[in-house]
């Protein structure tokens, strides 16, 4: 038996349109899974909810949650700013874990797998509220890991940068020469992590072969937080 195989298993992808949605949607379903992919942007009350009951069962949550970083300097963030990426990242992947567990503790059978940002391990340039939403997730996933472990419920989390992918590193910013020049000072790899290969690894961490981890924080960034 190939415990790598996702046949049968029923993913609840969020925010499938953007970020590494696309990827994850086309990979996931390659390997067997159903897809549930939602584009819904859950920052609305009860939203995330109601996504999940419409999911029906759910073996796996894909919380894949994405906006553009501000680019704003720590004594200008506004309080709508602020807000703003909290509102958009945190306080839906809070929504959708409430909303999901129940199901699975009671099968006591599940995992929740976030798609995060290496920006919660490493801070970026004028980007404080970002990195402290993502720090937050980091934080969210690291206790609730460790709170339904008992009920054979994995929860982790993919702490991304330097990935291909349209919101943060569209072609237009890929192509830019000084882009490419900081990628190369900066990431040890020399390149992009591939969409593909960042989809393949969380297709790994959906499927029974990774049922030893708890509350795990995967860096997939080329060597970048590393430095």
């Amino acid at each position: 038996m190939n415990p790598f195989n996702l046949d049968s298993t029923r993913i609840l992808l969020t925010h499938a349109d953007r970020f590494m949605g696309p990827a994850l949607k086309q990979t996931l379903a390659s390997m067997g899974a159903t897809v549930h992919a939602s584009n819904d942007s859950l920052e609305s009350s009860g939203s995330a909810a109601q996504l999940v009951s419409e999911a029906g069962e759910v073996d796996v949550l894909v919380a894949n949650l994405a906006v553009p970083a501000p680019q704003t300097l720590a004594t200008e963030v506004s309080s709508e700013e602020w807000s703003q990426v909290f509102k958009s990242m945190v306080d839906p992947l809070q929504a959708l874990t409430a909303a999901v567990l129940p199901q699975m503790i009671k099968r006591q059978h599940g995992k929740i797998l976030l798609m995060g940002s290496a920006a919660g391990l490493r801070g970026i340039n004028k980007s404080s509220s970002y990195c402290a939403a993502r720090g937050a997730q980091i934080a969210y996933i690291q206790a609730v890991g460790i709170e339904v472990a008992r009920h054979n419920v994995q929860v982790n989390a993919i702490a991304q940068n330097f990935v291909d992918n349209d919101t943060y590193f569209p072609a237009s910013v890929q192509q830019n020469p000084a882009f490419q020049k900081r990628l190369q000072a900066q990431v040890p790899l020399g390149r992009l992590v591939s969409k593909e290969e960042d989809a393949l690894f969380a297709a790994y961490l959906c499927s029974s072969a990774a049922d030893c981890f708890v509350g795990q924080i995967f860096p997939m960034c080329g060597g970048w937080v590393a430095r």
